[in-house]
């Protein structure tokens, strides 16, 4: 039995058409305007400059709102790992821990220039932006496999450069 394959509208119909849509679909899983915004440019950003994923079986509205449920809970998934690597001191912490925080963030920074290129470009796309593994394949255009094992790899290695300053993880 053969399958109908539907056909996909130019990008510029696409946003016309879902813009609001994907709008209220990020808003209603990520819960604030401003970041519901945030990850709609993100999907249109990623379907302007490569508009992959798309196999037709299903409408086009169908499959931009599964991308824009999935998006939205990478950048949730994102913003917990952002909000766990922020060191931000507490009110009243002592000036001592205040000064780890702030020599941990340095640190780590400098474990992060001692990576290659692009481990560090997987682990900012992976850690701080929330993308999955097919969508940092896609982005730079690499094998998937390739991006899980830079990703592995770059973790591994600012890990070893920060033991190797005396920063043991917790």
């Amino acid at each position: 039995m053969d399958v109908a394959v539907l056909p996909f509208p130019t990008f510029t119909e696409l946003y016309r058409q879902y813009r609001t849509r994907a709008l209220h679909i990020a808003r209603r899983i990520v819960g604030d305007a401003d970041d519901a915004e945030d990850v709609v440019q993100d999907v249109f950003t990623r379907l302007a400059l490569r508009p992959s994923g798309f196999d037709g079986r299903a409408s086009s509205g169908t499959w931009l709102h599964r991308v824009m449920v999935n998006s939205s809970i990478n950048w949730l998934r994102a913003r917990r790992r952002r909000e766990r690597l922020q060191h931000e001191p507490e009110e009243g912490a002592s000036p001592e821990s205040q000064a780890v925080g702030t020599e941990m963030q340095r640190q780590f920074e400098q474990a992060l220039q001692r990576v290659s290129e692009q481990q560090r470009q997987v682990l900012w796309l992976r850690e701080m932006r929330g993308y999955s593994y097919p969508e940092i394949a896609a982005l730079l255009r690499i094998p998937e496999g390739t991006v899980k094992s830079t990703l592995h790899r770059g973790r591994q290695r600012a890990q070893e450069e920060l033991e190797s300053r005396g920063w043991k993880p917790d």
